[in-house]
């Protein structure tokens, strides 16, 4: 939405400034956008009431981080994350793509560098690194970074119940659907009744699946080391670092990030599960993360 004014915009011209592909249809749908006779993107009214709400969160947001964690730990975070995405030699989106079939970050459109780079917020920061790590894994592999680390890292060869891998994995039932139904059509997983006499759905994964769920664990290892090697250890090293203290274990109890979790009372979230954990990888997809995605 920050480059969608009134004077319009053309589909094309979006997503290259944006940087990646987007949900038209939804966000129309949603009231926040309207396509004219001369195919141009424009505000509507509520579109225009959600750019004025959105364009401070950014800052806001830092600012709640600095109160909740402490403002040298949350200034730490962003020169490392800073000194990392500084490197890169392409310019990526300013947000967490919305994931493809197999949860592919696939609608990514990178641009040129931009030279002398801009001062970046921290929710941007932090967008591009997970999206780099996550367009460097998965340029030849089989499976997304979201679908190793939020979906297959939690099956084996025993069943589960599809209904309780939302609480194992941290993702939406939707999401965990989606990622079902591709690892079921790929032949990395069976999706079954209960043969234990249930009506439950349950999943397991095939050997092909476990071969794959190892050589995601290998590939992101190797991943890190690479990255090590290319931006400097001092660099990874220090971005770890600022990062571990804040996202712990990732468990309800064990993770400092569940303090920003509480919904507004009056929200959609409010009536959805609280999670119990983090999941691995943030994703969004098409529903514009409604119900949420991540």
């Amino acid at each position: 939405m920050q480059f969608v004014g009134e004077e319009g915009i053309s589909a094309r011209d979006l997503e290259r400034r944006a940087r990646t592909r987007t949900n038209l249809d939804g966000m129309r749908r949603w009231g926040y956008i309207e396509i004219g006779a001369d195919s141009l993107i424009r505000p509507t009214g509520r579109g225009r009431r959600a750019q004025e709400v959105w364009q401070p969160l950014a800052g806001m947001i830092t600012a709640r981080w600095a109160d909740r964690f402490g403002a040298a730990q949350v200034a730490e975070l962003e020169r490392a994350l800073g000194a990392l995405a500084s490197q890169f030699q392409s310019e990526l989106p300013d947000c967490m793509p919305i994931l493809g079939y197999g949860l592919f970050s696939d609608k990514v459109r990178p641009g040129p560098r931009v030279p002398g780079g801009r001062d970046l917020p921290l929710p941007v920061l932090l967008a591009r690194v997970l999206l780099a790590l996550a367009l460097e894994f998965e340029r030849g592999g089989e499976l997304s970074l979201a679908m190793g680390a939020n979906v297959v890292r939690v099956l084996d060869e025993k069943h589960l119940r599809i209904r309780d891998l939302p609480l194992l994995s941290g993702v939406s039932k939707e999401a965990i659907s989606m990622a079902t139904g591709f690892l079921g059509k790929r032949g990395y997983a069976t999706v079954e009744t209960d043969p234990a006499g249930s009506r439950a759905k349950v999943v397991r994964l095939t050997p092909k699946g476990r071969e794959a769920r190892d050589r995601y664990r290998q590939r992101l290892g190797a991943l890190e080391e690479l990255w090590q090697s290319r931006y400097g250890q001092d660099t990874i090293g220090r971005l770890r670092a600022a990062l571990e203290p804040l996202a712990g274990d990732g468990t309800a109890g064990n993770s400092p990030l569940f303090r920003g979790l509480d919904p507004y009372p009056d929200g959609w979230r409010a009536a959805v599960p609280k999670p119990r954990t983090l999941p691995h990888f943030p994703m969004v997809l098409h529903r514009g993360g409604y119900p949420d995605g991540s």
